[in-house]
């Protein structure tokens, strides 16, 4: 193993200076994640491809180096890298710690781990022979979170989820500072608030993604198409050596028809695949964080498991950029956007029907509450009659009733009308 494939991404070792450029802007809501550098339990970010989980790992380097550790105590690798493709994770470690570092506790990054077999079985190794290193690792994949590796590692890690940019991220990329408790209390002057309207119109269409926002007005879109095509390629098709055209069709159709309810006999008439290659190539697609499923909320498993579900994009840009769609979709894309807040909160989500439907059941020990999402001013009753089915099926194990609006804020019959804005600022 050559010394110089290491060398090339750890500009630190001749400069730390050269650190600057890679590190990007602080994104607060993952500060323990930055934190977990000084426990020894290794840490494990898993995200959609493009979410900023390098990003985060610079940022931990860097605060590695303000705590005056060594550079040469740190190595980062990214395993997505052609040249580090014939070298084990054992060669690879041996010559950093031959060359550069053979004695000093070592901070070791592996970007894109999944793209090496049995990583958990060495890494663990390592960590049950008590090596003097601590081993953060990241993956766009969620199987980093599946029972083969949670069992393999379990008590020996720490495992944070990264998302495309929060509203309240975005905001403070744009230095727009909120505080929580005068939002709350109705304290924002109109300007704040048209300005933060103004934010929400452009975040609502393009998404989060982090350099997504720091990209020109004219190549967004172009990119996130881009964006699109990696996942799809790269952690969907060629990962699990899949027909391109059959899981691009999927792909496509299920972003075009996202928040809609859906099911593997409706898919097979649609696209005139099978039965086992829709339900692999989906489970690939969730895998890769490209589609989150919704499914019904019952107590009842067999229920559940016969209803339909319902499908949503990880990010609105990406929907954007690449579905067939004929008008902005902007009740469905606030409704995308709500989901996908409730799984950043970590929230267990599910929809209902009966004769109305709620959007977004959240379930929280015992209690539930019922979301709709409307995202107009001109509301329609069956948003309300929704909400109010759902009490009456479901009593005193209803703690709350939401109705996620444009603009419209009050409280009535016992339901809270909240601007889609504000609600995920709060």
């Amino acid at each position: 193993m050559e010394l110089e494939k290491l060398t090339e991404w750890n500009p630190w070792w001749e400069s730390e200076e050269m650190l600057e450029e890679l590190k990007g802007k602080k994104r607060v809501e993952y500060s323990d994640l930055i934190n977990s550098i000084e426990i020894k339990e290794i840490t494990v970010i898993v995200g959609i491809r493009r979410s900023g989980k390098s990003t985060l790992m610079y940022q931990m380097i860097e605060n590695l180096l303000s705590k005056n550790v060594k550079p040469e105590q740190i190595l980062f690798i990214n395993l997505e890298d052609k040249k580090l493709s014939k070298d084990s994770l054992e060669e690879i470690y041996s010559c950093y710690r031959e060359e550069i570092n053979p004695k000093d506790k070592a901070y070791i990054f592996i970007d894109e781990i999944h793209r090496k077999e049995s990583w958990e079985s060495w890494i663990r190794k390592k960590y049950d022979q008590k090596e003097n290193c601590k081993f953060v690792v990241s993956g766009s994949c969620s199987y980093l979170l599946k029972n083969e590796y949670s069992t393999l590692l379990t008590g020996r890690n720490l495992t944070f989820e990264v998302f495309p940019l929060s509203f309240k991220e975005y905001l403070q990329f744009k230095d727009i500072k909120i505080n929580k408790n005068k939002l709350k209390k109705g304290l924002v002057t109109k300007k704040t608030k048209y300005k933060i309207i103004n934010c929400f119109k452009n975040y609502l269409d393009i998404g989060g993604f982090p350099e997504i926002f720091f990209a020109k007005d004219d190549f967004k879109m172009k990119i996130l198409k881009q964006y699109f095509d990696d996942i799809l390629f790269k952690d969907v098709i060629e990962r699990h050596n899949l027909n391109s055209k059959k899981a691009e069709d999927l792909a496509l159709f299920l972003i075009t028809n996202f928040s809609s309810k859906t099911s593997l006999r409706n898919l097979r008439n649609s696209l005139g695949i099978s039965y086992d290659s829709i339900k692999d190539y989906l489970s690939y697609c969730i895998e890769a964080y490209l589609f989150l499923i919704n499914e019904y909320f019952s107590y009842s498993v067999k229920e559940q498991k016969v209803r339909a579900s319902k499908v949503y994009c990880i990010d609105n840009g990406l929907r954007n950029s690449v579905s067939f769609k004929f008008s902005k979709d902007h009740g469905r894309l606030a409704e995308n956007l709500v989901y996908i807040e409730l799984k950043r909160r970590k929230k267990e989500v599910y929809y209902w029907e009966n004769v109305g439907e709620v959007d977004f059941v959240v379930k929280e020990g015992n209690d539930l509450t019922g979301i709709n999402v409307t995202y107009s001013d001109e509301i329609d009753d069956r948003e309300i009659r929704g909400l109010k089915e759902f009490k009456e099926n479901f009593g005193k194990k209803v703690k709350k009733l939401i109705l996620i609006t444009n603009d419209v804020e009050k409280r009535e019959n016992n339901i809270q009308f909240i601007p889609l804005w504000k609600w995920l600022l709060l």
